[in-house]
């Protein structure tokens, strides 16, 4: 088993290592030139779009645009945000936090085309219900079904493990850590929840997750929120270190391209899945008239997930400074720089954070892998089959040690990166279509409200 360990932790380390990264942060910086900018331009109208009180009820698609945008939300408001962030700064230092901002204003391009892609390759089923993502537009916009293939593998293997089990075991482990509760009991509870989400496919899981996102996202926004408030005057000095050492001599020094870069990278992109081409397939679901009305929603979740809910977990790990002695990483490191500033009730919003979090990293996750596998088998007869076994899989991961299916599934969860990418780039021109298409709609948008307001 130590043999199978170190080999995965081989390839994992190959697949996540520097020619990833410079070609997912690459891809982020191509389609921004070529789009204009415009996660600078038009993220303002995208919040606007997602969180509007009148969303889109007569265009094709299963959910909303909010619904699309909670469910994509779900899946990657994950362990990320907490321990990745915190693994960041131990390996990278504070200034990984900088890089992880940079992959971040990039991915929003990224996130942009991924969804544009995803709608405009769409299909709709006898049923009614969407399905889509990189397997359909690697295979009906690039001609490479292969390609499509490959990527619904990966990512029906990677849903079991870094979107299912290693979120279950997250969630018993802490709750066994803070609260005293035995794992088997913690499955127990969160495969029930799981299965009554769930099985009622993706309408049932916009529902939930359009629910039980903003109340996750907005209860740890608010904990930090508070520490910065109170210790206002910590918050100059922590910025300050974090650009300080984001272009030092130890961010362009060791390895290719440096620690803090890689890491800093490397966090960023396990935070918000920009490029990954998971996210996708969940905006495929959304009812939109333009394929570009989804993309600009889409591209919101960047915005929220890393700029927003990972630098609060960044600024106070760097304001407590408790990351220099190296006894504390990941999740831990977090919870203790919590603690600094609350005492005993900040381990337990952590936990309460980390809980809700990686739960709705399950939810979110299950619809993925669901589409990946109906896009194998061709047919959603065997669906519930795979929900059935997504569920078991939670109990499994709370209750067992997966030291092999972390690396096996980090793999798959790289690996899904490559075919995604191809398509991005080899359809980059579809999208530039389509965001002129949008960007003109907009535009009648805005002066119809002209003509009827004057």
């Amino acid at each position: 088993m130590e043999a199978i360990t170190d080999f995965l932790g081989y390839v994992s380390g190959l697949v996540w290592g520097p020619p990833l990264l410079i070609l997912l942060v690459g891809t982020g910086i191509y389609l921004t030139f070529r789009l204009g900018g415009i996660q600078f331009r038009l993220t303002g109208y995208s919040l606007k779009l997602a969180f509007s009180k009148n969303q889109d009820t007569k265009s094709k698609g299963d959910i909303s645009h909010f619904q699309s945008l909670m469910t994509a939300m779900a899946a990657t408001v994950g362990t990320g945000n907490i321990v990745g962030v915190a693994t960041a700064v131990v390996l990278g230092g504070p200034g990984a936090i900088f890089w992880m901002w940079l992959s971040a204003v990039f991915g929003m391009a990224t996130k942009y085309a991924e969804a544009v892609l995803a709608v405009k390759y769409r299909v709709q089923d006898a049923d009614g219900e969407m399905s889509g993502g990189p397997m359909y537009y690697l295979e009906r916009g690039l001609k490479q079904k292969w390609l499509g293939i490959l990527f619904a593998l990966f990512g029906a293997i990677a849903a079991f493990g870094i979107g299912n089990m290693v979120q279950s075991n997250s969630v018993s482990g802490v709750m066994n850590d803070t609260f005293g509760v035995p794992a088997w009991l913690t499955g127990i509870v969160l495969t029930i929840f799981t299965a009554l989400v769930i099985l009622g496919g993706i309408k049932s899981i916009g529902k939930v997750t359009a629910l039980f996102v903003p109340i996750m996202v907005v209860f740890y926004l608010l904990a930090g929120l508070i520490i910065m408030v109170l210790n206002i005057g910590m918050i100059p000095e922590a910025f300050g270190t974090i650009f300080s050492l984001a272009f030092g001599n130890e961010a362009i020094a060791g390895g290719v391209i440096g620690a803090i870069i890689r890491y800093g990278v490397a966090r960023g992109v396990f935070s918000n899945e920009a490029g990954l081409g998971s996210a996708p397939i969940a905006a495929a679901a959304a009812k939109t008239d333009l394929p570009g009305r989804q993309g600009l929603v889409s591209m919101t979740q960047v915005f929220l997930d890393t700029l927003i809910v990972c630098s609060i977990t960044g600024v106070v790990i760097v304001m407590a400074g408790l990351y220099d002695g190296g006894t504390l990483e990941g999740g831990a490191l977090t919870s203790a720089s919590f603690e600094h500033f609350l005492g005993g009730v900040g381990p337990i919003i952590v936990t309460i954070g980390l809980v809700f979090f990686a739960s709705s990293t399950i939810i979110g996750w299950s619809y993925y892998g669901e589409k990946c596998f109906q896009y194998l088998v061709g047919t959603k007869k065997l669906n519930i089959l795979y929900r059935s076994l997504f569920v078991i899989a939670v109990m499994i991961g709370s209750i067992a040690s997966l030291d092999v299916v972390w690396l096996f599934s980090d793999v798959m969860n790289g690996l899904m990166a490559f075919p995604n990418l191809i398509g991005l780039l080899g359809l980059s021109g579809v999208v530039i279509y389509e965001t002129k298409r949008i960007k003109a709609k907009i535009k009648e948008e805005k002066e119809e409200a002209k003509r009827t307001t004057a």
